[in-house]
């Protein structure tokens, strides 16, 4: 038996977002986390064929998804996580619907843009199925996943351990990268310094997963996207 997850990456492009499936190699039980919806800006247009790569994978695997994961409320992409669980809803004739899930920290942050923008919070309150306390466990399968909370980059940001991999979203970036950005609402870079000292101060064995990756776009330039 083993206590590591099997992990299909899949880079988004556009918005360089790396998304993630992660699963149980035993139980065939996986999560899907921070899932691309597709926005043609040119033709203000949404598609699906980002979250229907996921699908693909999640069949040919033969996975059942027991939760949808956020890793916080995304400024430069849409989620797939609604699209994905009503997909994933038919597709199991009405047994399986995964929860969308984040951390609880969510709610500071709809409360931000509910006041900014007129959103009714009881709107805001359905978009998640599920809210994690800080350092909850939950099972994906036989594995343990942990989730963890990741502030700086936004208040409500959250990463997920699973086995000895970690799902780091905007926290930590690859160091030709540099870091994420602070200057969200209640964003703030001391507090976005301690999450990855925290990150950093995990076993030298551990595999971190970033959110994101911006390859070098120079001619020339060997370097192709990173998780």
């Amino acid at each position: 038996m083993s206590d590591e997850p099997t992990v299909h990456t899949v880079f988004e492009p556009v918005t360089a977002t790396w998304q993630y499936i992660v699963a149980c190699p035993e139980t065939k039980k996986a999560v899907v986390i921070d899932p691309v919806l597709d926005f043609d800006l040119a033709n203000l247009k949404i598609t699906t064929q980002s979250a229907d790569e996921l699908l693909h994978i999640i069949r040919a695997h033969g996975y059942t998804v027991d939760y949808l994961l956020e890793t916080h409320a995304h400024a430069d992409h849409l989620t797939a996580a609604a699209y994905l669980q009503q997909q994933l809803h038919q597709r199991s004739q009405g047994c399986s619907r995964p929860p969308v899930s984040t951390g609880h920290r969510i709610r500071q942050v709809q409360r931000t843009f509910a006041a900014k923008y007129g959103v009714p919070q009881a709107e805001l309150d359905a978009a998640f199925d599920k809210l994690f306390a800080d350092d909850e466990v939950f099972a994906v399968g036989r594995l343990t996943a942990t989730a963890l909370h990741l502030p700086g980059h936004t208040p409500d940001h959250s990463g997920y351990q699973i086995g000895t991999c970690v799902f780091a979203g905007d926290s930590i970036f690859n160091p030709d990268v540099g870091t994420a950005r602070c200057d969200f609402p209640a964003g703030d870079a001391a507090t976005l310094w301690r999450s990855v000292q925290a990150l950093l101060a995990l076993p030298g064995h551990y595999r971190l997963y970033t959110g994101h990756d911006y390859p070098p776009e120079e001619e020339g330039s060997q370097r192709g996207p990173m998780p």
